[in-house]
């Protein structure tokens, strides 16, 4: 056996080699110390100020204060819209452990329904988890008592006060007001497009129809701010700072609050509308659609329920019938167009034609019936408008065309928006060749023109555009645009906006506006006229045009039978008026559907009007009658 070979170890290489595992290992150690007294004098010297406004911004967060609504008042100083206090629940999603349970806790305890339920999940669905989601509104002062004794209970959930709008008349203003709702993804994206979405920051509601929302950025205000100390589970320990919200601005309307109440006593169960203006600066002084609706029941967000019912009612209460009801105009235009013909030489106020009750063209078997199947003799102009003679406007429509017709009632305004402040308004239709070829493919027929010469086929007007009309012609031509707003409120008075125009009427011979006024002052006040019974015992003198708006066709040969009609296809009753005749200051429109004729149901409905207007202290109300028609 061979002998074992001893191994002579080399204790200077093995110390050589410790010593330099040892540098190697210090040098590293070293430059990782380096390395961190560098980040530690980076982060605590170099970037002191980056660092410390992180943390700050950790323990400091600041938050939207939003602004209260400005207030709307009606001339006389009635406030229409007002802000009251509400308490609504709140919960922060993830201050809570379990969602679910909490929700279905607090359903129990406080007997919310189920439809709040879903709409708390609804927005939940859509919010960030740290904002504030609510789950009921409008809590009683029971409720508020209930959930304080057991808030303890639910972390995370909070009851917060807040203003929020309230209209004291109800449906008296809602097609003047609008109202305002919870805003929505819509609402959101728009105000994105606006860049305001930062200024909606804390707001919960915006204007979604009338006044409310065509004067929204006066009504908003500014969003404030405050800063907040924090806890680290983000509850607030001590506000730093405060920036208070700039308030919306009070406004002022034109509206007056009892002419608004009468025209709404004056429909009573009638669907229809009311326009009341000032003759001398185009406010609005009125402007009534009924069927209306609370609008009250959209600021809390209305049940589904409730809203079918409004959306699925045949009397079609969501629409402002004063400026999106289309109605044919019928006799109340009979003026405007006599005014025309007058202008143009086609008539002159001692020329005459003779009624017979009907009106023919030559080779034309059809027949144009008057409203009065006997007719009214020899009339002239004057004559035509107070009995309201058809045959003398189906004659005087077919000797001056449609394409005189639609062009000089255009500068009446209508046919197009009459620039009022809403945005729910139609434009109407004031037909011409142009429109029948663009909306039925079909040239214009002599037929047609005969038919608009008393108002009627396919012309149509909203209540607005009427009383629009009549104050351009009680002002010789001179046309305001109708104004709700009237201006700014603040310290106990407003600061009235500028009345706006339009480019004037220009007639040649201003004689024929007083003849065409003169007329309308015997449609009210003389023996033929056909609304003197209604104005015969008036303490003041006005002047007006009734009008009786066939919406079926009769065929020849038959009377027209009320009873064998449908309700919904019987005429519909129109008057436009203004008063006092000498010095206009109140120009009236009032459309009743399918109530019949114009003189023995609208008319009355103006007569409450000007009633009210003319009780009303510090009005001047004129007597002077007109001269007669051989004085003009």
């Amino acid at each position: 056996m061979a002998p074992k070979r001893v191994v002579i170890r080399d204790h200077s290489a093995e110390a050589n080699l410790f010593a330099r595992r040892a540098l190697i290992a210090m040098i590293v150690i070293t430059m990782m110390a380096g390395a961190l007294l560098f980040n530690l004098y980076h982060l605590q010297v170099t970037r002191y100020d980056d660092y410390q406004t992180r943390s700050n911004g950790n323990r400091i967060k600041v938050l939207p204060v939003p602004p209260n609504r400005g207030l709307i008042y009606d001339r006389n100083g009635v406030l229409l819209a007002e802000n009251k206090p509400v308490f609504s629940l709140q919960i922060v999603p993830n201050e809570v452990k379990d969602l679910n349970t909490t929700v279905s806790e607090l359903a129990q305890l406080l007997s919310i329904s189920e439809s709040n339920v879903e709409d708390f999940y609804k927005d939940y669905r859509r919010q960030r988890r740290f904002k504030p989601v609510t789950l009921l509104n409008r809590l009683s002062k029971e409720n508020v008592a209930l959930f304080s004794a057991q808030q303890h209970r639910f972390p995370g959930v909070s009851i917060e006060a807040r203003l929020t709008r309230h209209y004291p008349f109800g449906d008296t203003f809602t097609h003047v007001l609008g109202y305002v709702a919870k805003i929505n993804q819509k609402d959101l994206k728009k105000l994105q497009e606006a860049g305001q979405e930062a200024n909606y920051a804390a707001t919960y509601d915006i204007g979604k129809l009338g006044i409310e929302k065509y004067h929204e950025n006066i009504l908003h205000g500014q969003v404030g701010s405050q800063e907040v100390e924090v806890n680290n589970q983000g509850r607030i320990i001590r506000t730093l700072n405060f920036v208070p919200p700039v308030p919306g601005k009070d406004i002022t309307l034109n509206i007056d609050v009892k002419l608004q109440q009468v025209a709404q006593k004056a429909l009573e169960n009638n669907r229809g509308a009311v326009v009341v203006l000032d003759a001398r600066d185009g406010g609005v002084m009125a402007l009534y659609s009924n069927p209306a609706y609370d609008p009250n029941l959209f600021v809390h967000g209305i049940s589904s329920k409730n809203y079918r019912g409004l959306l699925n009612s045949p009397d079609k209460p969501l629409i402002n019938r004063a400026t999106q009801g289309q109605y044919p105009p019928a006799s109340t235009v009979k003026p405007h167009l006599a005014l025309l013909g007058l202008e143009k030489n086609y008539t002159r106020l001692n020329s005459t034609i003779f009624d017979r009750g009907v009106f023919r063209l030559k080779n034309v078997s059809h027949k144009w019936r008057d409203w009065l199947s006997w007719g009214h003799g020899h009339v002239n102009v004057t004559t035509a408008i107070e009995v309201s003679c058809d045959t003398y406007f189906y004659d005087l429509a077919y000797r001056m065309g449609i394409d005189e017709i639609s062009g000089y009632m255009a500068q009446f305004g209508f046919g197009e928006y009459s620039g009022l402040d809403l945005y729910e308004e139609s434009s109407a239709i004031l037909p011409s060749r142009g429109w029948k070829k663009a909306r039925m493919n079909e040239p214009w027929y002599m037929g047609d023109t005969i038919v608009v010469g008393i108002g009627q086929g396919p012309w149509t007007a909203t209540p607005v555009q009427l009383a629009s009309s009549v104050a351009a012609l009680v002002n010789h031509g001179k046309r305001f645009v109708p104004q709700i707003y009237r201006g700014i409120y603040q310290e106990g008075q407003t600061i009235v906006a500028e009345p706006k125009t339009r480019a004037p009427i220009e007639i040649k011979d201003v004689t024929n506006w007083h003849i065409v006024l003169d007329a309308m002052y015997g449609v009210n006040h003389r023996e033929q006229g056909t609304a003197r019974k209604v104005f015969s015992d008036a303490p003041y003198v006005s002047a007006g045009k009734t009008g009786t708006a066939q919406l079926v066709s009769i065929a020849q040969g038959e009377k027209y039978d009320a009873d064998k009609l449908d309700e919904r296809h019987r005429d519909n009753a129109m008057y436009v008026g203004y008063a006092p005749y000498d010095a206009p200051e109140i120009v009236v429109a009032v459309a009743v559907e399918n109530a019949g004729s114009g003189s023995a149901e609208a008319g009355p409905v103006a007569r409450m009007i000007m009633d009210q207007y003319f009780a009303t202290d510090n009005v001047t109300i004129a007597q002077n009658t007109p001269k007669e028609n051989h004085e003009l």
